[in-house]
């Protein structure tokens, strides 16, 4: 185990807490959760008017590009989950006879949000020796868990569409017994975005290359600093961006040497309960699945104060304590704070809302550095829920 700087304040992270083996089931979909998929509202709620002028659309443009050979195509996400059962997500889109996957490699953002989903199709999803059918949701959305018998590590789900090319996707598949695990944000967190001001974020995801992305200083050696000193950390990156994006995100993080891990994004469409999704509502609802999906991580959640993050994770925070190591929030300076939101203050006060801190460690810091030395300062008094003294 490393003992560098960047180390040291994750040394004392882990926890000996017994394992609750009670899960929970997974909501269908990761587009439509949790406006429009929750499965205790009546399934006879009628989806909200935006949705479906939205899909009376999509149907006019499918019979179109059917019509035209465009056949269906399974655009697989990483997906994670623990020895027992994995999540897979995917999305099936209608592609031309012509497409080539090569040719989507660094183009502008813009291209990738021009897609046509494919509703409806059944594909055939295998892990390890289980085989299941899933079918795509309105938005072309897969979003099914497998339960599945399978060693901690790296894995794949073939998935299989009716017509069309088998393709295959990445299971990160977390190790039983307690250990430490990373959510991070991306935008402004470990890629600087500045959102959500509307038009330099506009100017970022639609027209800059996808190789003209810049990180954040030192979040990439801190986060490998972190798996280094704890082996089988689970890495989720969660943000409000869009699924479109996946691709380009995944290879921003392999170019920039961030730990490799699940993305949990949205759509940015029509939900069944309104005309945009909510973004928060996003992130507390995705981190609450993570936290009942793999009981026995505890986990260090990182973002920016330029957005919600801070209300967000001091929610987690709050909620689960137990389940919170530390909550580290990357510091915009002044001049970002006006170009993500038009004013030089944080958009919401600090991890310490409502005049109450926080029950567990709170770090910030304008870059990685900082931030590795701000934890390993909150954490010097150890772990108070194991007794684990912190590195001197």
């Amino acid at each position: 185990m490393n003992s560098s700087p960047a180390c040291e304040p994750f040394l004392a992270c882990e926890s000996e807490r017994t394992l609750d083996d009670r899960t929970e089931p997974m909501p269908p979909s990761p587009a439509d959760a949790p406006e429009n998929a929750a499965p205790e509202r009546s399934q006879s709620q009628r989806p909200h008017r935006a949705a479906r002028i939205e899909d009376r659309v999509r149907a006019v443009v499918s019979r179109v590009l059917r019509a035209r050979g465009w056949t269906p195509r399974v655009d697989p996400f990483t997906g994670y989950g623990t020895t027992r059962h994995v999540r897979v997500l995917a999305r099936v889109l209608l592609t031309s006879p012509d497409h080539d996957p090569a040719r989507a490699l660094d183009r502008r953002g813009w291209r990738t949000f021009l897609s046509a989903p494919a509703p409806g199709e059944t594909v055939r999803v295998q892990v390890g020796e289980t085989v299941v059918d899933a079918v795509s949701d309105r938005g072309g959305y897969l979003d099914t868990t497998v339960e599945t018998d399978l060693e901690a590590g790296w894995h794949e789900a073939t998935l299989r569409p009716s017509t069309g090319t088998t393709v295959a996707a990445p299971i990160l598949v977390v190790g039983e017994g307690r250990r430490l695990g990373v959510v991070s944000d991306i935008d402004d967190t470990v890629m600087v975005t500045t959102v959500p001001r509307l038009f330099l974020a506009a100017w970022n995801t639609f027209v800059r290359h996808t190789s003209a992305r810049v990180a954040v200083p030192g979040m990439a050696v801190l986060y490998r600093a972190i798996a280094d000193a704890h082996p089988g950390t689970p890495f989720v990156y969660l943000s409000t961006g869009a699924w479109n994006t996946s691709a380009n995100l995944q290879r921003f993080l392999e170019r920039t040497g961030l730990p490799p891990g699940p993305l949990l994004l949205t759509d940015w469409g029509p939900s069944n309960s309104g005309w945009f999704r909510s973004g928060p509502e996003h992130k507390r609802t995705s981190l609450d699945r993570l936290f009942r999906e793999l009981p026995e991580v505890d986990w260090l959640l990182i973002g920016d104060d330029g957005q919600r993050d801070p209300e967000i994770y001091a929610r987690s925070a709050r909620r689960d304590t137990d389940r919170v190591v530390a909550v580290a929030i990357r510091e915009l300076t002044p001049a970002q704070q006006v170009l993500a939101h038009g004013t030089p203050t944080p958009g919401v006060p600090g991890a310490e809302l409502g005049g109450e801190p926080l029950p567990v460690p709170v770090a910030a810091g304008p870059d990685g550095v900082a931030l590795a030395r701000s934890l390993r300062d909150v954490l010097r008094e150890g772990d108070t829920r194991t007794g684990q003294p912190a590195p001197g």
